[in-house]
């Protein structure tokens, strides 16, 4: 098991389990290494130095042991914060650690995100923190972590003749749109409104540090929240259990509606 010297790494704060008697392990998405498990020795004493550094949704800069596989240790932190709105408000805090599970579904542990992804979730809990729309924050990574899991729509153009002009409509059996012309190819496409194929391309694509501000309306929320459940449940297949959370508080909101 390869041991790195002490290092410095930007962390957010997954989870944490309690440990034998003192102890916990804390789950921490990093920016070097991936999601990475670290025992904290100690932690569930009174008056123990690194408490705020482990609460949940705590991010900044920490030190320490981190092995390649196996536990890593935490020596100590600067330059922390915490995400107050996310742990203090029930539904932020559900769509952010639905948001981290993802991550966790498509990168597993131990293995460093690729490319710009740590930026990309650190800035979409930023967004949820300063209260953007949640739901849609979480939309945007869905989307655009489908390719991880080995799912990626062609949502440019019809996959079939290139039309980059709509109405569209999705296919699952075609992996992306279909122009109206090819509409007719498959009789079981997701009849989606043009609404709808319009944020789902746009998600697609969006960076989120340009993100400054988006409403959508409830309808089409709605809608894209049940493509995107249709994308995973038929061709991703993963579980997270935030999700169920958040599925039982749209219940909710539809109870109160009526």
């Amino acid at each position: 098991m390869a041991s790195h010297q002490v290092v410095d790494f930007h962390g957010i704060v997954i989870s944490r389990n309690d440990y034998k008697e003192r102890d916990m392990l804390v789950k921490i998405l990093t920016d070097k290494f991936g999601i990475k498990t670290f025992f904290v020795r100690g932690a569930r004493k009174k008056g123990f130095k690194l408490a705020s550094a482990i609460l949940p949704f705590s991010h900044g800069t920490y030190f320490g042991n981190v092995n390649d596989h196996g536990l890593s240790f935490i020596n100590g932190t600067r330059e922390l914060e915490q995400y107050q709105q996310i742990y203090s408000d029930i539904e932020l805090n559900a769509y952010a650690s639905y948001i981290l599970g993802l991550v966790g579904a498509a990168f597993g542990n131990d293995e460093p995100l690729p490319g710009v992804w740590f930026d990309n979730i650190a800035t979409a809990i930023n967004l949820i923190d300063q209260r953007f729309d949640a739901a849609i924050v979480a939309n945007i990574i869905e989307i655009q972590l489908l390719d991880q899991f080995g799912v990626k729509p062609f949502l440019e153009s019809c996959v079939i003749c290139g039309n980059s002009s709509g109405p569209f409509d999705f296919s699952e059996t075609y992996g992306g749109l279909l122009c109206q012309q090819h509409w007719y190819l498959d009789l079981h496409r997701l009849h989606l409104d043009q609404r709808t194929i319009y944020y789902l391309r746009l998600f697609s694509v969006i960076d989120l540090k340009q993100l400054h501000s988006i409403k959508v309306k409830d309808v089409t929320k709605q809608h894209l929240r049940h493509t995107i459940d249709t994308l995973y449940n038929d061709q991703v297949g993963v579980y997270v259990k935030a999700k169920k959370f958040i599925d039982q508080m749209g219940s909710w909101d539809q109870i109160l509606k009526k």
